[in-house]
């Protein structure tokens, strides 16, 4: 069956700049190149609802130009106008977070800076640095509420530029292996798609490009966002069916970095992003377990996407991704902080005979990854006093009844490991055994590559590659199950954990794309090192989410490999986290209930500071009975188990193709071209401001700076020998210079990314720069004379360390001479006589010899060069790479098979 050309849908509404009179307020969005324009229009004059206009016509520039001047023109004579513009312009933006009321009228909120973090195929990913709350009914109809503020206060006190990531044309809610698999649909379905979609459509500007293209069609795919990991999906639930869907941005809250490895100059990109469940979030003992709809706190799902970066395209390039998960255990079960101890007891709040909330979790990752479920749980197994062994002991039990249901080959697998016990034990290495426990489950779950097994792995195959699991298609393989890791926090253990699974997975994806020999990693390489680092930004990252502090237990503390000064660290990190619960997790726990709409204010209603507990929001069967109960034996979704192992969302189904909206446009048409929206032909470029050039660099950051040195990033280095040894220990390096993570390894460009709000505040610009400036330079810490110097000699190495030899001060007069006649040689020697041309006259000055300088180009000069002609072959060569990135293979002739022989005999044999 034909695969259709397919690509991911681009937002067209990427810019926006906000304009208002007394009346409205009018939105104005444009793609980056300002070709195509929307316009919402937005009613104040009503004190609590919200009307919102979308006339879902495209703009030209011009048309909008003109649009804003009739607005302007037939404003200004209205009362009460400022000055004599009857139209301002209020705040420039990047996107729509969403809209929210109170107990008066509505706030609209907007992305206002924005921050490259990462980029998967050309779609860039950003990072919201700032947004804009502005309140929309003018102050003629307000009708004020004492506790307004209060509330004001409590959702602001979620800082949306804190880990909130968002793409104009990557799903974040999804994963790679889902959005590839969506964009390799069989043609028959994408044209069926297209069709419907164009009778239901009332859009003028859907249906413009669905009309037949010729052959230079391509179907544009944008799917529905998988919820459970967006976070503002209440916020735009009140315009989700009034708007076009460019004005629909969804936002994921987690984590999001990339580190470039440089394989002999071959740029590999490592990214890892985790989604965050925005289902039953909150802080570490005030959400434990699970609600009754199976969601459980604490809830990540975690990604690392590897991929070629030479090569761009979805359809041409190389990618390969990982998927696991970490989360509460799936019980009833809850910690009673009101004792003021440490570790409050764990008490299981309601029986639950058939694992009925168990279920809903399990089925919920059925759909979603497909089997084997694979649990791995790290809780305490052996206590004096019976504390963590008590989840462990239910889970059991859970499992075990659920299993008696399913087919024995997509029955859970649950594997128990004590990991605190021995983390004690001086004869046990963790790592170890955690490495072989991430090799069997790498091998059951295999992992997602969209390309074929490479050559060289069929020329010479591994033993474990042959017993890879996972499902093997004609495009590549796919990962169908997924490891479940949890603790009892899912913080400091679990992190570890995922690491090493992440770290075998890594070397199993890097010898998928033909990059290693053998699926194999060893620590002390700069390709582990980088994604060492990565993984603890991740674990600091979601530790200080719901813990309030970062990890306390690290790799290095494992390894047990972590300097002296770490325990002390440990200790503080400890207190720190132990403060952050006592106190302050109450009023976050608020925050994220009236952020994600799970509390709603109303008039007449109890306040949200006023309830004694959230656990009637969160559990929604207390407060109304269910009319549908769910089969205690087929707990399953129906339709699940006749797919699996692959995941029932990816499967080709009815239900699943209503939720992608497909429609066929011109190949070079500006909302499926990623190559445009990548590069930016339209805008001016600097290279230092370029992102993959900011981003952290396994050659730059971690290979040693000596000469002689393997480059390649899969030799085990010692510890004095890493790149970020130079700056002297780490004792040091950490006082004197503030570490630059990952996660902020791309530093905000200062041009449109670093905007002021608002376009009249010349305060606000100011700050922006000086921002802008102080993350593009790495930030030093203010010492005395005598430790700056320390630092400079430490940094600044000698020509003998990087050239081998030393240069002496002053060159003396003979060499001097020597070079000078070097000189008047080299420019002898670039002349020739002209005599001898065609060009005869009978001037008798023609004869005169006549020296010019030899040279490739026609022209020479600053203002004008003419490169040299390219002779037919590399003209020929150039072209067979040009459709060898398009996916065009030029035949292989005998010449070239006799020498690729001849290099396995002397490489190999």
């Amino acid at each position: 069956m034909p695969v259709a050309a397919a690509a991911p849908l681009i937002s067209s509404v990427q810019k926006l700049v906000l304009y208002e009179t007394r009346a409205r307020y009018f939105l104005v969005g444009s793609n980056p190149a300002e070709t195509k324009y929307r316009v919402l229009k937005i009613d104040r004059t009503e004190p609590k609802d919200l009307v919102i206009i979308d006339d879902k016509h495209v703009y030209t520039q011009q048309e909008v130009r003109e649009l804003l001047g009739r607005l302007d023109l037939g404003n200004r004579t209205k009362m009460g106008q400022k000055g004599s513009s009857g139209l301002s312009r209020a705040v420039s933006a990047f996107g729509i977070v969403g809209f929210v009321r109170f107990l008066e009228g509505y706030y609209i909120v907007l992305i206002t800076k924005r921050r490259k973090m990462a980029d998967i195929g050309g779609h860039a990913i950003y990072k919201i640095e700032d947004t804009n709350m502005i309140y929309i009914p003018n102050d003629s109809v307000r009708v004020s509420h004492p506790d307004e503020a209060r509330y004001l206060r409590i959702f602001q006190n979620v800082d949306l530029s804190s880990n909130f990531y968002f793409s104009y044309s990557y799903d974040l809610s999804h994963s790679l292996q889902y959005n590839l698999t969506v964009l390799r649909m069989p043609l028959e379905t994408l044209k069926t798609e297209t069709t419907q979609t164009r009778q239901e459509s009332f859009d003028i500007f859907e249906d413009e490009g669905l009309s037949t293209q010729g052959g230079n069609g391509v179907f544009g795919i944008c799917s529905k966002p998988y919820e459970k990991y967006v976070w503002n999906a209440k916020l735009l639930e009140a315009v989700r069916t009034a708007v076009h869907r460019d004005w629909l941005l969804y936002i994921i809250h987690g984590f999001c970095g990339q580190s470039k490895l440089l394989i002999y100059g071959r740029p590999i990109y490592v990214t890892l992003i985790a989604r965050r469940s925005s289902k039953f979030a909150g802080t570490r003992f005030l959400k434990r377990g699970s609600n009754c709809e199976g969601d459980v706190a604490n809830e990540v799902e975690t990604e690392q996407i590897l991929y070629d970066a030479s090569v761009m395209s979805f359809s041409a390039g190389s990618y390969s991704s990982y998927v696991q998960v970490r989360g509460s255990v799936p019980l009833y079960w809850s910690q009673d902080i009101s004792t003021m101890m440490p570790k409050p007891p764990i008490t299981l709040d309601q029986a639950d005979p058939y694992a009925h909330v168990a279920a809903l979790h399990f089925d919920q990752m059925l759909q979603r990854f497909g089997s084997p479920i694979i649990i791995l749980n790290l809780v305490k197994e052996r206590e004096k006093r019976k504390h963590e062994r008590i989840l462990s002991e239910e889970l059991v039990a859970a499992v075990t009844y659920l299993n008696q249901f399913l087919p024995p080959e997509h029955a859970i697998i649950y594997i128990p490991w004590d990991m605190a016990k021995y983390t004690k034990s001086k004869l046990c290495n963790v790592l170890d055994r955690l490495n072989v426990i991430a090799e069997s489950v790498v091998k059951k779950t295999g992992f997602f590559v969209n390309r074929p097994d490479s050559y060289c792995s069929i020329l010479r195959p591994d033993e474990k590659w042959n017993e890879l699991g996972g499902c093997v298609v004609s495009t590549g393989r796919l990962q169908t199950g997924v490891l479940r890791t949890n603790c009892v926090d899912c913080l400091d253990r679990t992190n570890t954990a995922q690491f090493m699974v992440g770290k075998c997975a890594l070397a199993y994806q890097l010898y998928s794309l033909g990059l290693i020999d053998k699926p194999n990693l060893q620590f002390d390489t700069d390709a582990v090192r980088l994604f060492e680092e990565l993984y603890e930004d991740h674990g600091d990252t979601l530790s200080l989410q719901y813990g309030g502090s970062q990890l306390v237990h690290r790799v290095k503390t494992y390894r047990k490999i972590a300097p002296w000064t770490q325990h002390s660290k440990d200790i503080m990190q400890t207190l720190s986290r132990y403060y952050s619960n006592a106190f302050s997790d109450a009023d976050r726990q608020d925050s994220i209930n009236l952020f994600l709409g799970v509390f709603k204010p109303a008039e007449g209603k109890q306040h949200l500071w006023e309830l004694p507990t959230d656990f009637y929001l969160h559990h929604k069967n207390t407060l109304s009975l269910s009319q549908t109960r769910q089969s205690y034996t087929y707990w399953w979704t129906t339709g699940v188990l006749k797919h699996l192992p692959l995941p029932f969302d990816e499967v080709t189904s009815a239900e699943n193709r209503r939720k992608l909206t497909v429609k066929k446009f011109h190949k070079y048409d500006e909302e499926i071209d990623i190559h445009n929206e990548f590069f930016r032909p339209y805008e001016l470029s600097s290279f230092d401001e370029t992102f993959c050039l900011a981003m952290t660099n396994s050659t730059r950051d971690f290979m040693p700076k000596n000469v002689g040195i393997d480059p390649s990033p899969f030799t085990v280095r010692k510890p004095d020998e890493t790149g970020k040894s130079v700056l002297g220990n780490k004792n040091n390096r950490e006082e004197t210079v503030l570490q630059r993570k990952t996660a902020a390894s791309a530093p905000p460009p200062p041009s449109e990314e670093a905007v002021s709000s608002s376009s009249e505040d010349d305060s606000g610009t100011d700050k922006e720069d000086e921002g802008a400036v102080s993350q593009r330079s790495t930030p030093v810490k203010v010492t005395d004379t005598g430790d700056n110097t320390k630092i400079t000699e430490n940094v600044v190495q000698s020509t003998k360390d990087v050239y081998g030899v030393n240069l002496s001060d002053i060159p003396s007069e003979d060499d001097l001479a020597i070079y000078a006649r070097f000189v008047q040689l080299g420019q002898s020697q670039h002349k020739q006589d002209k005599g001898s041309q065609q060009f005869c006259s009978k001037h008798p000055l023609d004869k005169v010899i006549n020296l010019i300088p030899i040279s490739s180009f026609s022209q020479d000069n600053i203002y004008e060069v003419q490169p040299p002609r390219a002779d037919r072959k590399s003209i020929e060569i150039f072209h067979a790479h040009i459709q060898a990135g398009r996916g065009n293979m030029q035949p292989l002739g005998k010449d070239d098979f006799l020498m690729y022989r001849e290099y396995i005999r002397n490489r190999y044999m």
